[in-house]
């Protein structure tokens, strides 16, 4: 894929992850199809960091004056929820931890886990209500997700959480860093950091 195409599909896919809440692959994907590309090969659809860039600059062109409050907001609930499920090793990821997430967007949590069941089972024992689906993981294969509708008072609104059950010994591996060393996810600890000093990054 040339570049200047490559370019293109990351900034529409970011206009979509930013205006209607998009996680980045399938906003890769209706982009792709968008500019009428439909036998693409996802292999050579842009990177997430070639995406994220492009969601950087829209949101600075676009929500400068909206999305770091909207950010703050969604950290302090996700910190809230790792707090709840400490036991379990909370991490966040996704566009609240790495600072590009707005209102539309979602939580996401990894949890890691020495009984895939024991995370539901916390739930249970402290009455909330949670539906079971699952994703792919790095390895291609299926880990359950729980999703859980939890509300931003600070947003007014309705905020999904999704939980990654996976297992205790995936922690290591998960801690790597992107190729430009910046962390895909990060522990309560780094969270509380991030909320001190909102213009860092993770």
């Amino acid at each position: 894929m040339n570049q200047t195409l490559s370019q293109e599909l990351a900034a529409t896919a970011a206009r979509l992850v930013v205006d209607e809440g998009m996680e980045y692959i399938g906003a890769k994907r209706k982009a792709l199809r968008a500019l009428g590309r439909h036998g693409g090969k996802l292999s050579a659809l842009p990177s997430n960091e070639q995406v994220e860039d492009e969601v950087r600059e829209y949101l600075l062109l676009f929500c400068a004056d909206t999305q770091p409050g909207e950010l703050a907001a969604l950290r302090a609930l996700a910190l809230q929820w790792m707090d709840r499920l400490a036991e379990f090793r909370p991490h966040l990821t996704g566009a609240v931890w790495r600072g590009t997430a707005t209102r539309l967007s979602s939580i996401h949590l990894d949890l890691y886990c020495d009984d895939a069941k024991s995370a539901e089972i916390a739930l249970i024992n402290q009455g909330i209500d949670y539906d079971v689906g699952s994703r792919p993981d790095a390895k291609g294969q299926q880990i359950d997700l729980l999703s859980i509708a939890s509300h931003s008072q600070a947003l007014g609104e309705t905020v999904t959480l999704f939980l990654s059950i996976l297992d205790h010994d995936d922690l290591r591996g998960a801690l790597k860093p992107d190729a430009r060393g910046r962390s895909w996810r990060g522990d309560a600890v780094a969270l509380r950091r991030l909320l001190d000093s909102p213009g860092d990054q993770p």
